[in-house]
């Protein structure tokens, strides 16, 4: 008979995650570098620079009218079919499903919670930054601007910064992030900028956003990527929680599954062979008198207590069988007196 325990699916997942990671050895977790710090802070400044240049209703504000007016998708209108389809990879349901599968699968591989971790921690910093603003600043896109030359900003709107162009430099960078080897890493990083290039101007091509939103949008997506190292901690406490819990309730779980002791009177009774006996704090408690009440005026006579014997009670069917010694059958002259009595006639017949 087979003894095996039946896996559910996710614990043949954990079970694989249980196992050490197979990464390389020679590659070690992003760290907060100098260079990576100057490029995190001009970054910010090109942010900075971007907002203020649109609430002063500068000539970034001109250069998005004139394209606006330019109409690119009149221009080159054999494109439009085409882009409809590209725009699709700054979209952040398919594309964090695509990477997300991917990730799945590294971690299955390497055996580590690590990508996903870090898949959801830097779409997490993207909802609240780019949202935040969004809806902070409130601009119009370019088909509901109201005023020309206006910057179309408090309005109730919800496009600055462009949210296809930052999810497309975040979902795809995450995968240069993530790489195994350093020609992978500068691979993918090529291969996401152009994406994320090619989104952006998607987007102003069809009239969805003004270009200062794109700029906006690269730079936004851009500074998530660089402030990753700061969450490694964050993310390696994550990892441990996660195989904590799962530990936790694995013991659980075993636990309920392991039938409760039965207990009953006369358990201090038996030993461990079967016999009877009184343990020695039932004998002590037995010996000391126990305290008296008042006797009702008709007391029955005490019944006796029962003798417990060095040996149990058995039931008839676990009694053996006794065979009489000598034989049943009467002596030879017994069944001869017999026989004579009986063939004698009866008187009066």
């Amino acid at each position: 008979m087979r003894t095996d325990q039946i896996l559910t699916r996710l614990e043949r997942v954990f079970a694989r995650l249980d196992r050490e990671p197979e990464r390389p050895a020679h590659l070690q977790t992003p760290q907060m570098s100098r260079h990576r710090v100057v490029l995190f802070g001009s970054t910010l400044a090109f942010y900075l620079a971007i907002v203020v240049a649109v609430l002063t209703t500068s000539w970034l504000v001109r250069l998005d009218w004139q394209i606006m007016f330019f109409r690119p998708y009149e221009q080159w209108p054999q494109l439009h079919a085409f882009l409809d389809y590209l725009v699709v990879l700054g979209q952040r349901g398919p594309t964090a499903v695509m990477v997300a599968a991917w990730l799945g699968w590294r971690s299955w591989r390497q055996h580590t919670l690590r990508p996903l971790i870090t898949l959801g921690v830097a779409l997490l910093l993207l909802n609240v930054t780019v949202g935040s603003v969004k809806l902070g600043l409130g601009r119009l896109g370019p088909h509901y601007a109201t005023e020309i030359g206006s910057a179309e900003l408090f309005a109730g709107g919800d496009i600055f910064p462009s949210g296809h162009t930052a999810n497309a430099v975040v979902t795809w960078g995450i995968l240069a992030y993530l790489a195994s080897t350093v020609v992978t890493r500068r691979v993918l990083s090529v291969v996401s900028a152009v994406v994320s290039l090619s989104v952006g101007a998607t987007t102003v091509y069809l009239g969805t956003h003004w270009v200062s939103d794109v700029l906006l949008g690269w730079s936004a997506g851009l500074l998530i990527l660089l402030a990753l190292p700061w969450f490694e901690p964050l993310i390696a406490r994550t990892e441990a929680y996660v195989f904590d819990l799962r530990e936790l309730l694995r013991r659980r779980a075993e636990t309920g599954r392991m039938p409760a002791p039965v207990v009953s009177a006369l358990t201090p009774l038996l030993s461990a062979g079967g016999k009877w006996r009184l343990e020695p704090a039932a004998t002590e408690a037995a010996a000391e008198p126990a305290p008296t009440a008042p006797a009702p005026a008709h007391t029955p006579a005490p019944r006796p207590a029962p003798l417990l014997t060095g040996r149990p009670h058995l039931i008839r069917s676990e009694r053996t069988p006794v065979t009489p010694a000598g034989s049943r059958r009467p002596a030879h002259g017994e069944r001869a007196a017999a026989r004579s009595a009986a063939a004698r006639p009866v008187a009066g017949g």
